[in-house]
């Protein structure tokens, strides 16, 4: 099992050929609804957790990052794009499923598209613009738990 030489990512974390190695506390994860001409950018995960789901991008927040912080550079580091935070849009805490699964309380914002078009990295393997009225009708489409909520809750914020 090969460890991931020390940069800005967490030193638990593990290289993608080998499992993810979960830390034994919960962690703090950041997330974002992206909002642009109306719509919201929905992300599909390309490895676990909630591989093949789609949901907003995000990740973990870093010692000593703030949570603005933290959620800018994973929406870049996922995404390429340039944010815009508006406002705390709410949370969701994701217990264990199973042993060796992670325990999240994800802070989820609203934010406006500022630049840049998407351009997504390997933890990521689709990206849709939806309008967020038209949520209920992607019968097909995995969403994760909670996702319809919070991005209303973003859409309110971000207003029309």
């Amino acid at each position: 099992m090969a460890v991931r030489k020390p940069t800005s990512t967490p030193s638990w974390r593990i290289d993608a050929v080998a499992s993810v190695v979960q830390p034994t506390r919960p962690q703090i994860a950041v997330s974002a609804a992206i909002f642009r001409d109306g719509k919201v950018l929905l992300t599909r995960r390309a490895r676990s957790p909630a591989k093949g789901f789609y949901s907003l991008p995000g990740g973990r927040v870093e010692f000593g990052e703030s949570l603005h912080q933290a959620l800018k550079r994973e929406v870049d580091e996922e995404t390429g794009l340039g944010i815009d935070i508006v406002g705390l849009a709410g949370w969701r805490e994701v217990l264990p499923a199973a042993p060796g699964a992670g325990h999240y309380l994800i802070m989820s914002f609203a934010a406006r598209w500022a630049a840049r078009e998407p351009a997504l990295n390997d933890e990521l393997d689709d990206y849709r613009w939806i309008a967020p009225d038209a949520l209920a009708d992607l019968g097909d489409l995995k969403l994760t738990g909670g996702l319809e909520e919070i991005i209303q809750s973003a859409h309110r914020l971000v207003g029309p």
